[in-house]
């Protein structure tokens, strides 16, 4: 794998020396064009940062540019730049120095999609700055493909884990807290615990706040007030961008829940099973739990819509359990064009008679914000009367 990578870095270097025109001169037809175009979107779409990065990002983005609105149409990732995601201006990449003593990093997953990436993380960044002024709110993603499509597209740069914790010790910061935005104690929240360890001698105080779920339990049933604070306030929100004026006179009209989440093979993935047994226990009976990658099985898309139709609703509202609404939940959830999402399949299964989408990441929903700051001042307690 090493080796194949740095074969494509000098392939790369060799292409970003030859000039657009010169890219041009050589494309026989408009496909040729539209080729070079996809070679050089697929050169950052992967999970690694190097130095060549920026130049790379750069040069697939001015190659685009330099398309004509037919060509464009013929690159197979012509969404990658074409795709209205919103305005890139209303975010904040927080990438500053001068952070001081103390500094509280934000930890997310990532999102290309800008207005998600600005209403969703942006909002629980913001709502942890204003509560705690006296710490300097930072910010870092987990995925390098995300971080490279939004510098490629939107020229914004925003720092992966480890340029995150490099620059906090370049700014001599003493009292590091991480706030992970991540849905549960899955496999990003492990190798974020991961990359931090390897820099706790650079700091006299690091601490790695709850994840949203808060800690997973030993069974289906575990269920805990982070649980139950979440499908509460996931649920007004779906009713009130609904304008349902209860979840029983939903109910009544035949209308049903569908929370999509991600979905994993970690062991944590029984999180999403308590997260239906909390649905229960609230007594939300029209509230179901699913996952994209159908993990646990009883999430499976089909599985969903089975025991929707068996319950006997006839109207399904979908909505994204994850932090941000971004590519899976405006694709493989609502995406009307593309039989494979969840829309279509509920749809195309013949069982209701509406489905319908509701796009929001859990992350603009105001009391998942205090759920955040909540869990942050918790560590920010600890490691002030720590100093």
């Amino acid at each position: 794998m090493k080796k194949m990578r740095k074969i494509l870095s000098v392939a790369l270097a060799l292409l970003l020396v030859v000039s657009l025109g010169t890219i041009q001169a050589l494309a026989t037809d408009d496909e040729d064009a539209a080729a070079a175009v996809d070679e050089l979107i697929g050169a950052i779409q992967i999970q690694e940062w190097t130095d060549d990065t920026p130049e790379m990002c750069a040069a697939a983005k001015e190659a685009w540019d330099a398309l004509t609105p037919e060509q464009q149409e013929l690159v197979e990732e012509a969404d990658y730049f074409g795709r209205d995601t919103g305005d890139a201006a209303e975010d904040d990449p927080r990438n500053a120095d001068e952070i001081g003593e103390n500094e509280l990093l934000v930890v997310s997953f990532g999102t290309s999609f800008n207005e998600s990436r600005a209403l969703d993380i942006k909002g629980i960044e913001d709502a942890l700055a204003e509560a705690y002024p006296d710490w300097s709110v930072r910010r870092a993603f987990t995925a390098q493909i995300i971080i490279n499509h939004v510098l490629a597209r939107d020229g914004e740069t925003i720092d992966n884990v480890e340029q995150a914790l490099e620059r906090a010790v370049a700014n001599g910061v003493k009292n590091l807290v991480i706030q992970p935005t991540h849905l549960m104690h899955g496999a990003e929240y492990d190798e974020l615990a991961e990359a931090v360890a390897a820099y706790e001698g650079e700091f006299e105080s690091v601490r790695i706040a709850e994840p949203l779920l808060g800690e997973v339990g030993e069974n289906a049933e575990d269920i805990n007030e982070d649980k139950a604070a979440v499908a509460e306030a996931v649920v007004a929100a779906a009713l009130k961008d609904g304008k349902y004026r209860s979840l029983e006179q939903a109910a009544k009209q035949g209308v049903a829940f569908v929370f999509m989440g991600h979905g994993t093979s970690h062991t944590a993935k029984i999180s999403y099973s308590q997260m239906q047994a909390q649905m229960a226990a609230l007594g939300y009976e029209n509230v179901f739990i699913g996952t994209v990658e159908g993990e646990p099985e009883e999430t499976a898309c089909e599985a969903v819509i089975a025991a929707v139709a068996e319950a006997g609703y006839s109207t399904v509202v979908l909505r994204p359990l994850m932090v941000v609404a971004g590519d899976h939940a405006n694709n493989d959830m609502a995406d009307p064009d593309d039989p494979e999402s969840w829309y279509s399949m509920f749809v195309d299964s013949g069982e209701f008679k509406k489905v319908i989408p509701q796009i929001a990441g859990l992350g603009r929903i105001p009391e998942i914000q205090e759920m955040y700051v909540a869990h942050a001042g918790a560590v920010l307690e600890a490691a002030e009367n720590a100093a």
